[in-house]
């Protein structure tokens, strides 16, 4: 039977990967507006689309921390503080920058999936485990969407 410690390392990975969904969706919804060049319908319908799927599944990680009975995070500091993302504040980038960048992020986020669902394992938690299964793959579909456009 697995013990709180097991519980508690879950729902910190939880919120380090929530942290880190809030990050992408923030910074994916900043390529979206601003966007620009010869592909700026495409990549920012694109950008769009990720983001709103990035953002469906925040909800969907924050109760599986509390139906796991921890906390979860509760400000922008939290995020910030939890993400392991780095952030883009900048509005003016060449529009591949943007692909390249969300790829590769979408790329750490498979390796934070990844950590969660051996936390899961390790916590006996099977919801989370298939969860997390289906969380890796989506976020290879939106790296995989992104690295078609770099080739």
């Amino acid at each position: 039977m697995p013990g709180d410690n097991a519980k508690k390392a879950l729902n910190d990975s939880l919120n380090g990967l929530l942290a880190d969904y809030f990050t992408l969706y923030m910074k994916t919804k900043n390529y979206h507006w601003h966007v620009a060049g010869p592909h700026f319908r495409s990549l920012h319908l694109l950008f769009d689309e990720q983001a709103t799927e990035l953002f469906g599944l925040t909800d969907i990680i924050a109760e599986r921390v509390r139906k796991n009975g921890g906390d979860t995070l509760t400000s922008i500091a939290s995020i910030a503080d939890k993400t392991s993302l780095k952030d883009d504040k900048r509005s003016k980038l060449d529009a591949m920058d943007m692909v390249k960048a969300l790829h590769d992020d979408n790329m750490a986020l498979v390796k934070a999936i990844r950590a969660v669902k051996d936390a899961a394992t390790e916590a006996g938690d099977n919801a989370t485990e298939g969860m997390a299964d289906d969380w890796t793959d989506q976020a290879e579909t939106r790296a995989w969407f992104l690295r078609e456009l770099l080739a």
